[in-house]
């Protein structure tokens, strides 16, 4: 049987969604939707597998630091010098910049309301929702995003993003989510894996130069150890599921990944700290709204779904 429990605690207003098995799943409405924390019931250790904040004030002043648990919307990652062309206007974001370049979108931080919640015997969900009603002169547009969380059997936690264009003429909108996983060990010793079809090519500030290379380095488990990643990369979605697996062999657990064809592009990131590691589904390369690398433009009430799943795996 599945529940949902609301607790106050260090600033947050939580929304628990759990199994009998002591399985947890911890959403954050008022900090962008996000997932605070990731437990599995059979897990002796009860390891948290996400990065989080301890407080909402913690939240407030640090999330720009590394964006944990983000929702990237209405663009992902880097868009160059915060400008962009769009059905023959310039626009330029007023949000959040690191050194030349506006970085992942303008929901980070926005409140999130409550639509619905359910939960029975097959899981528990919870659907939050933002207006977006132009917030950033960069994107005078009106669009609603709809998130979902949904709690399943065998430690399975689902995403679902909707974007409906609430505006008279069309939008481009990228989507995604910037989670740190940690499993309880430096990175160094965890293994990485993904299904990659070819790495996005950067020019030195980390925007796409619209060219692809092959990449294999990770296309079976193997330690992560000294290498050093800030990069995209385009999914094989024609691999079989799970496009990515992030384990930890000492404490025999890992992290899957399945991303549906929504979720096209992976992004991984190495922080300095090597605590944990960002792995971003991306619904489209950085700076899409520049170079149209799976960028979506929506017409007038039209809707776009983006879905992926995380599952806790023990080993035996």
């Amino acid at each position: 049987m599945f529940s949902i429990q609301h607790i106050s605690e260090d600033g947050f207003e939580k929304i628990g969604l759990k199994f009998k098995d002591g399985t947890e799943a911890i959403i954050l409405p008022q900090c962008g939707a996000m997932l605070h924390s990731f437990f599995a019931g059979s897990d002796p250790a009860h390891l948290n597998v996400v990065e989080n904040y301890n407080s909402y004030e913690e939240f407030s002043e640090k999330v720009t630091q590394g964006f944990i648990g983000s929702k990237l919307s209405p663009f992902v990652c880097r868009l160059n010098k915060g400008t962009y062309h769009f059905a023959e206007k310039d626009y330029q974001f007023e949000s959040f910049y690191l050194g030349d370049h506006a970085i992942h979108g303008t929901l980070f931080d926005k409140k999130f309301s409550i639509l619905e919640e359910s939960s029975g015997e097959e899981g528990a969900s919870v659907k939050l929702v933002y207006h977006y009603r132009k917030d950033d002169k960069g994107f005078p547009f009106n669009y609603d995003c709809f998130v979902t969380w949904t709690l399943a059997a065998e430690q399975l936690l689902t995403v679902t993003t909707e974007i409906i264009n609430r505006d008279e003429g069309l939008i481009p909108i990228q989507d995604g989510w910037h989670p740190y996983f940690t499993l309880g060990d430096k990175i160094d010793d965890l293994q990485l894996e993904f299904q990659a079809e070819a790495i996005v090519d950067f020019n030195e500030d980390l925007l796409p130069t619209g060219s692809l290379s092959s990449y294999e380095s990770f296309d079976s488990l193997k330690e992560i150890a000294s290498t050093e990643l800030d990069n995209c990369f385009k999914l094989n979605q024609g691999a079989c599921q799970p496009l990515c697996v992030l384990r930890n062999p000492k404490r025999k657990i890992e992290v899957q990944f399945f991303p549906d064809k929504s979720y096209p592009y992976l992004q991984v990131y190495t922080p300095p700290h090597r605590r944990s590691i960002a792995i971003e589904n991306l619904s489209s390369a950085p700076d899409g709204f520049n170079n149209g690398i799976g960028l979506k433009t929506l017409e007038p009430s039209e809707s776009a779904i983006f879905k992926t799943s995380y599952k806790i795996h023990l080993l035996t």
